[in-house]
This record gives C-alpha cells, structure tokens and sequence, in this order.
C-alpha cells in the first residue's frame, strides 16, 4: 500500500499499479513553486508524468504501466487536491457560488481529454498499411495505453472525485436523465415513480448491450458501465479511463472501422445492374476489416497467435466502447466461441 491509495508500507510502486521493473520518472519539479496555482501551472507539473506512463514504448510482462517516482507522484495527488480545494474556499470567502471550482474541474478535465487525443492520434499515424501488420501494431499499441489509462486514472484520482463525480451527479454523465424524459410522455413524468423506474430500466438495457446480466457480480456491472462510458459521445464526462478509452476509439479504431466510399458510381434511371461475376462480390472494407478477414481467414499467422490477436483485439474493441452488434465484434467473438482449445490472452492489462 501506499500514502495515496491505502496508507504506507514501503512498497508504494508496487500498490500503485506502476512497474517497479521499468525506468523511473523523478521528481521533475523539486524545488519549484506551488503548480496547483493555476492551470498552465499544474498541467506542466502532470504532463512528464503523464507521458512516461501513456506513451512507453515498451510492453511489461506484466502489463503495469511505467514507475514514476514515489515523491512526484505524491506531489500530484497534493497539486490536483489542492487545485480543486483552492478553488473552492475562495468561493465560500466571497460568498459566490462554487461555478468557480466547478469551472476549474472542467478545465483539467478538457486539458486531458485533448491530450488522450493527441497521443491516440500519434499511435494513428504510426499504423501501417499492410493488413496483418496492422492488428500486429494495434494489439501491443492498445496494451501499451490501455495500462497507461489506468494508471493515469489512479494518479488523477482527485479529478474523477471533484469534478467527474459532480457532474454524474449534475446528469452530465454517459447516461442521462434528460434523455430517458425526452422518451416519456407528459402523463408519466408527472410521477418520480414513473421516472425513476423507467430510468432504471432504459440503464439496465444499456447495460445488457456492453454484456451486462441481472445477478452479475459489482465486478462485471463495473466494467460494463466502464465499456459504456467509452463508448459515450465526446459531451458525456466520464471518468479518466473512459475518456482515454474512448478517444482510443475516436482517433484510432473509428478511423481504421471506416468504408471508404466509392467515387465515380452515379447510377443512370432504370439502368438493369449486372449481375456478379462471382458468389460473393467482393464489397469495399476498412483497413481494420481486411485486417480481421486476413487473421482469421489465412495463413498469414499461426494459430496460437491468431487466437492470441483476436482476443486481445475483441477485448481492445469492447473495452474502447464498439458495440457487441457491430459486424467485426460479431465476427471475432464467432470465432473465440468455435475455438477449441482457447487460452489466456497474452497481456494482463485487458482487466477491467
């Protein structure tokens, strides 16, 4: 345990979730002025940190994402603490309202959001072309991320718990209350009962769609919800996770889920189509499309890594918010099911 997460034994690398076989991050602003002064000031504290641990460019045997050092990580916890309650006392000294500290969440909130961005779009533009390569790029990339996401979602603790709980709370979150009203007639919102058990109801479903079940365990309702805040339009706020997650899914994986559209096919009034030359005409795809067909319908790769690839791939398009219904999770998820003798995946960081 440490200070931060649980209190402190010694061992703080360790229950922070951060590798202590991997390079350590010192503390880069020993000795400099308060950084939870302002916004330019704390986000020049947190970005090394948030580099070292998103963007490694090594894989951990055991998927944690890289150490940083005890000290600094501390002092971010105290900066984003202090950043938020900061804001909140010079509002109660005033006598104002607390848009202020509601203000300041916002904008370290929009701050991160632009920087998953950013780093999703840089992993888009290293992509190849070829189309085993690709899912051979994608796979170690999400890996890579995706404990770096995690990471970065304990290290910003203090921003999930001021401002992402305030604004669920506010209906600002992945699901809304405002969306289940616009849904029921003026009869029935007359009645809280009404409301509160439709908006239950319509949140059950949403669930069911991210492979949520009635009597599941608080583990598999947790990630459920976090699938589905992935899976979130870009105005819904989400925790830090989720928001790296789903800007995974904005800026790599819907590029690579595209169909390109034909050009040049303007259809001539009561023109009699030809007929295929073949039984299954061959249709445009995405990049990640002919990549799936290529791993599961070749030889391109053996079958243990095959197997490895498309559940680690099924795992990265759940966990980034792709829906069960879309076509590829479809056609991974039959394949894993008719798999004989399935094993682990290869990377312990596809863990909720």
């Amino acid at each position: 345990m440490c200070v931060v997460c649980c209190g402190y034994n010694g061992s703080a690398v360790a229950c922070c979730g951060l590798s202590p076989i991997m390079s350590t991050i010192l503390n880069h602003a020993s000795g400099s002025g308060d950084p939870a002064t302002s916004l330019s000031a704390l986000w020049a504290y947190v970005q090394p940190a948030l580099d070292h641990i998103v963007k490694s460019p090594s894989n951990d045997p055991n998927g944690k994402a890289p150490a940083i050092d005890f000290g600094l990580y501390t002092g971010i916890h105290s900066a984003c603490y202090n950043y938020f309650t900061s804001a909140q006392h010079e509002a109660m000294s005033l006598d104002a309202s607390d848009d202020r500290a509601a203000a300041r969440g916002k904008d370290i909130y929009a701050r991160l959001d632009k920087y998953f961005e950013e780093v999703a779009r840089e992993l888009t533009l290293g992509a190849p072309l070829d189309d085993i390569t690709l899912i051979q790029y994608l796979v170690p990339s999400f890996n890579r991320y995706h404990a770096g996401a995690f990471a970065a979602n304990r290290l910003l603790n203090y921003v999930n718990r001021h401002y992402v709980k305030r604004a669920m709370d506010e209906d600002n979150g992945w699901f809304r209350m405002a969306d289940v009203l616009k849904a029921m007639g003026p009869d029935e919102q007359e009645h809280r009962f009404n409301i509160t058990k439709r908006y239950q109801e319509k949140k059950l479903e949403e669930l069911q769609q991210w492979g949520y079940k009635e009597g599941d365990s608080s583990e598999q309702l947790a990630f459920a919800e976090s699938c589905a805040e992935a899976g979130s339009p870009l105005d819904r706020v989400v925790p830090v996770a989720s928001t790296a997650h789903r800007r995974f899914r904005t800026e790599f994986l819907e590029p690579l889920l595209a169909t390109p559209k034909i050009k040049g096919t303007t259809r001539t009034k009561n023109k009699i189509p030809k007929a295929p030359t073949t039984p299954n005409p061959a249709r445009p795809k995405g990049r990640l499309a002919r990549a799936i067909h290529e791993l599961l319908e070749t030889d391109a790769v053996g079958p243990e890594e095959r197997l490895r690839l498309a559940r680690d791939l099924a795992k990265a398009l759940q966990v980034t918010g792709v829906k069960e219904d879309h076509p590829l999770r479809k056609k991974l998820d039959k394949f894993l099911a008719s798999s004989i003798s399935p094993i682990p995946p290869s990377d312990t960081t596809l863990r909720s």
